[in-house]
């Protein structure tokens, strides 16, 4: 690990208390969550059909029984635990430092970890309800389900409130994520190969003075970053003091 670079990391954060973080999949990757594009990712793995092909709005509609066992098997991570990551975000937030966290991920760590202005892009698969009357089943409901979970009352299909493919963003969290972003002085983006829109195209309405990359891999953006750091996300954070 390069420790310049983490002083320097450090020297940003202590320098500003108008902070917001945006992460992506390799923040929860360090909590046992298996992010989609990796070589050991969820595009990696062999199924019936493609990944992408199962979590679409249409397979969902046309093939829920298969939706569901691909769902339930990789993407309901329940046992998952915060990492340093999640945590020393949360103790950032506390200590007036860190606005807002902006997450394309769905499995809720940041909010177990402390967190309170979390931006969920995608969606949670803590929250789920039923597609005809709208009642609420929290993720035990779903995983625990015999095949595709039924509503107790009303019998009809319940969806996972996560975006799948052929579905917009929340218009609503989409405008608080670029209202935030737009103030922030410092940005600090991690865990993301910064590839998948529009989420990716985010990082456009950042105005501020510094701006941070955290990713194992190369970003499209490295080049515009003030600070780019090439080690675990979780690794880096724990080496971080919060005052």
């Amino acid at each position: 690990m390069d420790m310049d670079k983490i002083r320097q990391l450090q020297e940003i954060i202590d320098g500003s208390d108008n902070i917001v973080f945006f992460g992506g999949a390799g923040v929860s990757t360090e909590s046992g969550i298996p992010d989609f594009r990796s070589q050991d990712g969820l595009y990696h793995m062999k199924y019936k059909y493609p990944p992408e092909t199962i979590i679409s709005h249409s397979f969902f509609m046309r093939k829920p029984e298969e939706f569901y066992r691909f769902y339930k098997d990789k993407m309901l991570a329940l046992d998952a635990q915060p990492n340093a990551a999640h945590r020393k975000l949360a103790e950032l937030e506390k200590a007036g430092k860190l606005k807002a966290v902006i997450t394309q991920n769905i499995d809720g760590l940041h909010q177990k970890a402390g967190s309170r202005e979390v931006m969920e892009l995608h969606g949670s698969v803590l929250r789920n309800y039923c597609t005809r009357c709208g009642e609420f089943y929290d993720a035990e409901y779903v995983k625990n389900s015999d095949s595709v979970p039924k509503c107790a009352k009303c019998g009809g299909m319940v969806k996972p409130d996560v975006v799948l493919y052929e579905e917009g963003l929340d218009n609503n969290i989409m405008s608080k994520s670029v209202s935030y972003i737009r103030s922030a002085d410092v940005l600090i983006i991690g865990g993301t190969s910064l590839v998948v829109y529009p989420a990716a195209g985010l990082i456009d309405y950042f105005r501020g003075s510094r701006l941070v990359l955290i990713n194992k891999g190369a970003t499209a953006r490295d080049a515009g970053a003030d600070l780019v750091i090439t080690d675990p996300i979780g690794e880096v954070f724990s080496q971080i003091r919060v005052s």
